[in-house]
């Protein structure tokens, strides 16, 4: 851009559609999939909870429930946190995206419906 010269994208709708596409079934299997795991893992730690409770009720164990609640929100607030940087670069963005919006969108699918 120093030179003057105006960015120019050639746009092939046919790759366009397969990227789009493609990413779109990608991520429609990733979301049914991720909520299959998400209800999986739900369960188990719903049965672990109960089976702590019985367990204290018993006399077998005893559970500080006050640091397991602190500590599940710490997990549930530091869970999203990374540390990345974003990508500057404008070509790197735009080559990705139909990729990408075709995942989201697959993904959101899968997800509503698994």
């Amino acid at each position: 851009m120093a030179d003057g010269t105006l960015l120019q994208f050639a746009l092939d709708p046919q790759q366009l559609g397969l990227e789009l596409g493609t990413g779109a079934a990608i991520g429609g299997i990733t979301g049914f999939a991720a909520k299959k795991i998400a209800k999986l893992i739900a369960v188990l730690v719903g049965l672990e909870v109960a089976l702590f409770k019985f367990l204290e009720s018993r006399g077998f164990v005893t559970v500080n429930w006050e640091k397991f609640g602190s500590f599940a929100q710490g997990l549930a607030k530091d869970g999203g946190a990374t540390g990345a940087e974003s990508v500057p670069f404008l070509n790197t963005i735009l080559s990705t995206l139909s990729v990408s919006a075709g995942f989201t969108g697959g993904f959101m699918v899968g997800f509503r419906k698994g």
